[in-house]
């Protein structure tokens, strides 16, 4: 319950001032970006030219302009726009501000957001001054370091923060790939988040790991571990990850959820493109069925249906067949969050997807601290687990059959 707080003191006139004068300077970064982002495109086909030597592909004005709601209130934007003066037309469509948008994140997230684009120590200068405005001053490569350093404290001191006595029902775990190497192998972050007794989503751990093997996810268990946290009801995750080893080792009664996008992506790897679309269909079948005895059922169609041209897309589904339906002995309102890690994969899209221009300026450390930043600024706008009024149940140990609570009745008497 929120307490009342005394309210504080306001500064009206400076205050109004410095949103202004941050406002503006966003709409002024927010302006080069798209620019610098419609130059990119314009490059791309720079060496296409008419008969008159002219470019082919060319720049055509702005869109009308729209505000775009921030944490400071509204910030007009215009998004350029291209033309072609001859064959295919071309759009332009820009990552920063998405066709539509008209919300953006905390601007808590802008220096990592931007550091994590691809904007090296001595790039950010000019991007910090444009988001503050021309009176600002001191934004020099050493502020950047300062800056940095104190994202590795704040991460330090999280990571190192007790998970209070508190009921942890469910729990997703995945494996974040960067474009950064160490030696021969591509950097993992090891990441997992946690739901409470309230239904309350948190990060509960962002570590470097190698290859998701099953050390790396005894290590960050034992972590938790010793911070407090107690076993989870169930775990989703990828089938792949060493993580289900340590599990079992650490905390041998949280039971275990395959999740479907992991497991439709690998089934369908195994299969040709020709087969994929009726094969995903049927996929879909099985877990998306009301009751799990359908889901069974579907479940032995699709092994009769490809078992005797692509084995290895059998076996992939096979070897979890109970995991894969652990979701049907728990609430159907939760079923949804159950049988993905789309609260990571949504999360950490963003991470995924990053511009090659990023792999040179970050670190290994530095790729941990823009992530746990990132993270924890798309925290602060999750909502509680759908149907969380029914965790109390859960962790009471009441039986779900398909989704819905057993309720016995005394016989009665003839």
């Amino acid at each position: 319950m929120q307490k009342d707080s005394k309210p504080q003191v306001e500064e009206p006139v400076s205050r109004d001032t410095l949103k202004e004068l941050l406002r503006s300077g966003a709409r002024h970064l927010l302006a080069q970006a798209l620019e610098a982002e419609r130059a990119d495109l314009l490059a791309q086909y720079a060496d296409q030219q008419d008969a008159q030597g002219r470019a082919i592909v060319v720049g055509n004005g702005h869109h009308p302009e729209r505000p775009i709601q921030t944490g400071l209130g509204p910030v007009p934007v215009q998004v350029p726009k291209v033309r072609s003066r001859q064959g295919p037309a071309v759009t332009f469509r820009s990552a920063l501000v998405p066709p539509y948008v008209r919300k953006t994140a905390t601007l808590d997230a802008a220096i990592p957001w931007l550091y994590l684009k691809g904007i090296s120590t001595g790039q950010m200068q000019g991007a910090l001054e444009a988001l503050v405005g021309p009176e600002a001053k001191g934004f020099s490569a050493s502020t950047v370091a300062r800056l940095k350093q104190t994202w590795r404290e704040e991460y330090q001191t999280w990571r190192q923060h007790r998970l209070k006595k508190k009921d942890w029902v469910y729990m997703w775990v995945d494996g974040i790939y960067s474009g950064l190497r160490a030696d021969q192998h591509r950097l993992c972050a090891l990441v997992v988040i946690g739901v409470n007794a309230k239904g309350e989503k948190q990060l509960l751990a962002i570590e470097d790991g190698v290859r998701e093997s099953t050390q790396s996810w005894r290590e960050v268990l034992l972590h938790l571990k010793a911070r407090g946290l107690t076993a989870p009801l169930v775990a989703i995750g990828d089938g792949a990850l060493g993580f289900w080893t340590a599990l079992e080792e650490l905390y041998p009664t949280t039971r275990q959820q395959r999740c479907w996008v992991h497991k439709t992506r690998n089934v369908l790897n195994a299969l040709p493109k020709s087969a994929q679309p009726k094969a995903k269909q049927a996929l879909h079948e099985i877990w998306q069925a009301e009751t799990r005895a359908t889901a069974l059922r579907a479940f032995e169609v699709f092994l009769a249906t490809y078992e005797a041209k692509y084995p290895k897309a059998t076996a992939c589904l096979e070897k979890d067949r109970d995991e894969l339906l652990t979701f049907y002995a728990f609430p159907a309102a939760h079923w949804q969050s159950l049988r993905t890690t789309n609260p990571i994969e949504s999360t950490f899209a963003t991470i995924r997807h990053r511009t090659k221009r990023t792999k040179g300026c970050l670190t290994r450390d530095g790729m941990l601290h823009m992530m746990f930043k990132l993270g924890r600024c798309a925290e602060r706008t999750w909502r509680r687990l759908r149907g969380f009024n029914e965790l109390p149940k859960v962790i009471a140990g009441r039986v779900f059959i398909d989704g819905i609570e057993e309720t016995s009745t005394d016989p009665v008497a003839a």
